[in-house]
């Protein structure tokens, strides 16, 4: 309603539907929106509105021109036609500011005089675009995409090439066709349940099928990893006798692999016959690098192969071997060190008693008593004596 208020209308509304009596008629310099002064209007480059001065507004206004407010666009002089809506009445006096693509589409250039009419064009049903390039097959959701883009659109023209943004790109789709079709092949795009048909983009080629299948085929005898044999087994297949770690060749090559210092040492504190090395003149040479020559790094042919299968085929892993113990000088522990640490009889260090013959039981005697067997013993008599006691009273 604050459209309508800012119009003229007041809290009434829209004007009635219907056509009006008198035409809104006017010639204007035309420009691209980037050469308009102001705040940046980049995103009004990618739509299907245009700027107008405020004269334009009054004189719509005192014409009761219908909502939503059209306008056919010509170039007298190449005689081309198309359409558009506005969307803001802030131009300078005399000039009209539009997207690129509409200046494009009349063939115009900055400062030419265009014929600005206003007219009604029908609601449209059904619209088939055709993009210009193979990329707008790039977006996931181009329906979406496109419904977000008609915001900046008021209405359409058959044979159109108009332009919309999105993440950073722009991109160029075609009118091919649209419902219904009157005699000024436009249709409104607002408010109204259009539906969108899309043709085959402008420049794409769909992918050819190299095989009837959807595996990828390989070359007959050659797998990924190499060259194998597929005739025989498993193990013949993959050639495990070569890979094993118990085969010979397998055990040289990792030696081989493993062992970088194979040069003899050299005593600090050589015997006292032994011939001293001649030393060696530390005065470079012309020429000549003072480094010693690096020792060639050996190059094995032993040692783990890779594992190349063929296609469908699957390797469960080696033979299980026990592991070995060994010792803190990580040498293998012999035959008589693995047996248990811990073997015989345990020993207790509580006495036993005696038994009836007076005799001790198998043990070791440590000599340590409770004091409840002590006090037992000095109790007891001894047995056996034929003198008698004596008593102090």
């Amino acid at each position: 309603m604050s459209f309508y208020a800012d119009m003229g209308f007041g809290s009434r509304g829209p004007p009635p539907i219907g056509r009006s009596t008198r035409r809104f008629d006017e010639y204007y310099r035309c420009y691209p929106v980037i050469m308009m002064n102001g705040p940046d209007r980049s995103h009004a480059n990618y739509g299907g509105k245009v700027f107008l001065p405020p004269s334009a507004l009054d004189k719509l206004t005192r014409l009761h021109i219908s909502y939503p407010m059209l306008f056919e666009l010509t170039n007298g002089k190449e005689e081309k036609t198309t359409h558009a809506g506005v969307l803001e009445f802030v131009a300078e006096e005399g000039r009209i500011y539009m997207p690129q693509w509409l200046m494009k589409t009349l063939a115009l250039e900055p400062g030419d005089l265009l014929q600005v009419k206003s007219t009604d064009l029908p609601p449209g049903s059904l619209i088939k675009l055709q993009p210009q390039s193979p990329a707008f097959l790039e977006i996931s959701d181009p329906r979406a995409v496109l419904e977000n883009a008609f915001r900046n659109f008021s209405c359409l023209t058959r044979g159109d090439t108009f332009q919309f943004h999105y993440n950073d790109d722009v991109y160029d789709i075609k009118v091919l066709e649209i419902k219904p079709d009157s005699d000024k092949h436009a249709i409104v795009t607002m408010e109204t349940d259009l539906e969108v048909d899309f043709a085959t983009p402008l420049g794409y080629k769909p992918p050819e099928r190299t095989s009837g299948t959807n595996t990828p085929r390989t070359a007959a005898g050659v797998a990924h990893g190499g060259p194998v044999h597929y005739q025989g087994t498993m193990a013949h297949s993959i050639n495990y006798a070569s890979i094993a770690p118990s085969s010979s060749t397998a055990a040289d090559g990792a030696k081989a692999v493993s062992s970088r210092f194979l040069s003899q040492g050299h005593k600090l504190n050589p015997r006292k016959n032994s011939k001293a090395p001649t030393p060696v003149s530390s005065t470079p040479v012309g020429g000549a690098s003072t480094n010693p020559p690096a020792a060639p790094i050996p190059r094995t042919r032993n040692g783990p192969q890779p594992l190349r299968l063929p296609q469908g085929k699957l390797f469960f892993g080696y033979e299980i071997k026990p592991l070995k113990k060994k010792d803190e000088n990580a040498e293998p522990v012999g035959g008589e060190e693995v047996k248990p640490k811990f073997q015989g009889q345990g020993q207790t260090l509580r006495q036993k008693r005696r038994g009836a013959g007076g005799g001790i039981d198998s043990g070791v005697q440590s000599g340590v008593s409770s004091d409840a067997e002590g006090s037992a013993k000095v109790k007891q008599k001894p047995k056996g004596t034929g003198s008698s006691g004596r008593t102090l009273r």
